[in-house]
This record gives C-alpha cells, sequence and structure tokens, in this order.
C-alpha cells in the first residue's frame, strides 16, 4: 500500500509541476506570471499547420538568464499598461527536424497563403527560413510580441508573427509610422535588457552571453 501510494503521489507530482528540466532552465511562469503566452507550435496556427514534434503542453521553457531579463522587460512594459507575449522559445531540436522534413515536402503548401505567400516553398532553405539547427534550441532566444493588459491586442506590428518575407524585417519600407513605432518600442526595450535582435525578424531576440552558446538541447516541452 505504501509502495503504491507513493508512486500516486509521484505521478501526481510529475504531472502537475512538469518534468524536471536541465541545469540552467526554467519555466517562466514559476519566474512571472505576468507574461502572457501563444506557443504557436503547440497548435495548428504555425506555417506548417499542425502541432510540431516535441511541443507537448503550452508553457514557456527558457534559461534561467532569460527568465530573469525577460522579467526585467515585463517589469518596464507593466507601468505603460502593456505585456510582453511570447510565441517561441526554448525548442527542441526534434522540432527543427520536424520542419526540415516539412520543407522537403514541395507539395505540402497547406499555410502558404497565410505565412509564405510570396516565397517558393523549394527556396525556404536556400533564402534561411529554414535551417538544420536554431538557436532557440539553446534555450535564449525567444519570439515574442507586445499586447495591451487593457484590451489583450497584440500592438500593429506590420506583419503577422513567423511570415517569411521583407515585411518581417527590421523595418521595411512598406510599414505604416505607427507600425515602425511599435516595432522599435519592442526593439529597444529587448536591447536595453540584453537581448540581441535579429534584422530579419521584428520578432526574434537572443540574450547576449547566453548560457550555452554551443549545445543544442532535445529535451520535449511538457
Amino acid at each position: 500500500m505504501k509502495k503504491t501510494l507513493s508512486f500516486f503521489i509521484f505521478f501526481i507530482t510529475l504531472f502537475s509541476f512538469g518534468q524536471n528540466l536541465p541545469d540552467g532552465f526554467v519555466y517562466l511562469s514559476d519566474v512571472d506570471k505576468t507574461i502572457q503566452k501563444e506557443l504557436r507550435y503547440f497548435s495548428n496556427n504555425n506555417f506548417i499547420g499542425k502541432p510540431i514534434d516535441g511541443y507537448h503542453k503550452n508553457c514557456i521553457i527558457v534559461t534561467q538568464a532569460s527568465a530573469n531579463a525577460l522579467v526585467k522587460v515585463q517589469e518596464s512594459l507593466l507601468k505603460e499598461g502593456l505585456s510582453l507575449k511570447i510565441f517561441d522559445a526554448y525548442r527542441p531540436q526534434q522540432a527543427v527536424n520536424h520542419f526540415v522534413r516539412w520543407a522537403k515536402i514541395l507539395e505540402d503548401t497547406l499555410m502558404k497563403k497565410q505565412y509564405y505567400p510570396s516565397v517558393p516553398k523549394s527556396q525556404l532553405f536556400k533564402r534561411g527560413y529554414i535551417a538544420s539547427r536554431s538557436g532557440h534550441s539553446r534555450g535564449s532566444t525567444v519570439d515574442l510580441t507586445i499586447v495591451s493588459t487593457k484590451t489583450g491586442k497584440e500592438l500593429d506590428m506590420g506583419s503577422s508573427y513567423d511570415f517569411f518575407g521583407i515585411q518581417s524585417h527590421y523595418i521595411p519600407k512598406n510599414i505604416s509610422k505607427e507600425q515602425q513605432k511599435n516595432r522599435l518600442l519592442l526593439r529597444n526595450i529587448m536591447t536595453q535588457n540584453n537581448f540581441r535582435p535579429y534584422k530579419n525578424e521584428w520578432w526574434h531576440f537572443t540574450l547576449r552571453n547566453e548560457p550555452y552558446p554551443t549545445t543544442y538541447f532535445n529535451f520535449p516541452i511538457e
């Protein structure tokens, strides 16, 4: 009976609190519960059109160092009635492998109209939209935007998250002054808190001096 009870307690604990993460990784919600999330690769709302391998739960995992920096960003935004909203953070290598397999199936263009209307799928590798390794797998890269805490709506950034095209570059010519202002707000507050931007994706930032610069992890998100 004691063994059965002990196993039951262990199972409930594991189910409630998630997996044991590698050293230096945390669940972001354990550090700051106010940061919003919409883990796109856990859903059908992404450029493939179905959940991605390794995404088993709608939770954000990052390195402790990244979490600490994100908390500082969030504290500044909350004072202005704004909040971070994270689309992706740590990404297991198995998810990246899923992207690579999908990119090679040229006839699978379910989400082309929404995510890559002007880019031939055969060009996704050549143009750098799909790669065999991702900085996300090192645990210190995040994809995010800013939302209003009053309305819950995302600020207008001029393109959707994960849109494959020039419109997603930092400041393209074909977005409005308001959209430029919103992108600049995100970029400035992230860089002020030790994140490095990526010029081709307005939503993508990597922590400077990340703790695992050469390690690509593969544990699932659960």
